[in-house]
């Protein structure tokens, strides 16, 4: 989950990619081994139960947030609502390092505990991406990548 433009539906196609092709996501999206949430979802108070009752499927929940962004959308404590491990992600940290401070910042005030995983989504050669997708592999149902 994360705010509109912060890698969700990129992070979901890089795990398994023969499964779809990458569009906007206007509800939540189940497949094979991701569920995708539309911003609005977070973005949203009154929507935020969806995601909390989506995660009840996952077996690991990533939270995103974009280098790039300076608003916060993540409620103070909200990673401690979630029976599954929370993961931190930062995405666009190689291209906006001087973001990634106030990203970490809104990880810790969520409520998810360090390390954060900094990423570069449209790199395949990101060092970061090959260390979130490594970190991922005890999560992934099918076992694969």
């Amino acid at each position: 989950m994360g705010s509109a433009g912060s890698g969700k539906t990129t992070l979901a196609f890089l795990l398994e990619p023969e499964s779809f092709l990458i569009r906007r996501t206007p509800q939540l999206v189940y497949r094979r081994t991701t569920i995708d949430s539309p911003s609005a979802y977070l973005e949203s108070p009154w929507m935020r139960h969806h995601l909390i009752a989506a995660a009840q499927d996952a077996s690991c929940v990533l939270m995103l947030v974009s280098a790039d962004k300076t608003r916060t959308v993540y409620p103070p404590g909200f990673a401690k609502v979630f029976r599954v491990p929370v993961l931190g992600i930062i995405t666009r940290a190689e291209s906006c390092p001087d973001g990634v401070a106030a990203a970490e910042k809104e990880l810790s005030r969520t409520g998810i505990s360090e390390p954060y995983y900094k990423a570069e989504l449209t790199r395949e050669d990101s060092e970061g991406l090959q260390i979130l997708l490594e970190r991922l592999k005890p999560y992934r149902s099918d076992n694969t990548k």
